[in-house]
């Protein structure tokens, strides 16, 4: 073997040629591992290994493929919220990282704003009143009328101008729902620990409050159905019970579009009520 200057070089002996090897062998597996960690990660499998559920993203937001591929992840809906509702996708949500969420049960949207300000104040489209003509609306998703803000009884026109769902109200655990028990409910919806907000229009239109400091009394549980700020979007209705006896129970209506507040503020654990992120309508005996 010859040096870089054609003298004759010094041998190699056995255990350093072996030595050298392993190392080589060793590179080549910890960068092929890393190589397959990164790839994985970026396709968005692992979160899917770790079972992540659909999001339910804010409203206005296009089905889910169209809304990742149009989120730039700058957070301004998150800035523009009056109760806090929208937060940010973690590192295990996969391409959703940095993309805007909502979690119903901690805090809902309640459309303290009006006019949805997170759809006004998104600048790619990811979130939209209106989509392109070349993304049809899924089947299922679509409204049959612009939602009616209850808050529009003290402000007449305060009517949404969404046109599809995010997602959809289902009564989940109905053995678990006071009305369905024939129970009221007295205190804080969900305890003095809770930190959720909402707006009451009897308290401050403009101002949502802590639900600890707005407690309940009622004979028979309704809060998922007076505290909806969408008209018309979810009733209680009677049925007779196996002995004839009438009980009531909350159901869904088409005018729901998946805010999450029936979610929020179900004052059982785990909640009755639930949202299903993208879910499509559909008339459910509950």
């Amino acid at each position: 073997m010859n040096a870089p200057d054609g003298k004759p070089g010094k041998p190699r002996s056995p255990a350093s040629s072996e030595k050298a090897r392993r190392a080589r062998r060793v590179f080549m597996r910890s960068t092929g591992l890393a190589a397959a960690v990164l790839g994985i990660s970026l396709s968005g499998y692992l979160p899917i290994v770790g079972g992540r559920a659909l999001r339910l993203r804010p409203p206005g937001a296009l089905d889910e493929a169209d809304f990742l591929a149009s989120c730039i992840k700058c957070g301004q809906c998150v800035q523009v919220c009056p109760v806090g509702a929208i937060r940010l996708g973690d590192i295990d949500d996969g391409f959703g990282i940095g993309t805007p969420y909502i979690d119903a049960r901690a805090q809902a949207c309640d459309f303290s704003c009006d006019v949805a300000q997170c759809i006004l104040a998104c600048p790619t489209g990811a979130l939209t009143y209106h989509k392109p003509p070349f993304l049809p609306v899924r089947a299922g998703m679509a409204l049959s009328s612009p939602p009616t803000l209850k808050a529009g009884a003290q402000v007449p026109g305060a009517i949404l101008n969404l046109k599809e769902r995010v997602g959809l109200a289902r009564l989940a655990h109905p053995g678990r729902c006071l009305a369905v028990q024939g129970k009221g409910f007295t205190g804080p919806a969900r305890g003095n620990a809770f930190k959720g907000k909402m707006r009451y229009l009897d308290v401050d239109r403009w101002k949502p409050i802590p639900l600890r400091d707005h407690p309940y009394e009622r004979a028979l549980c309704d809060l998922c159905v007076t505290e909806c700020p969408i008209a018309d979007a979810i009733a209680m209705e009677s049925f007779a019970g196996e002995g004839g006896e009438r009980h009531f129970r909350p159901v869904v209506r088409e005018q729901c579009v998946g805010c999450g507040v029936c979610e929020m503020v179900c004052p059982v654990e785990p909640a009755a009520m639930t949202i299903e992120a993208r879910a499509m309508w559909r008339r459910v005996e509950q």
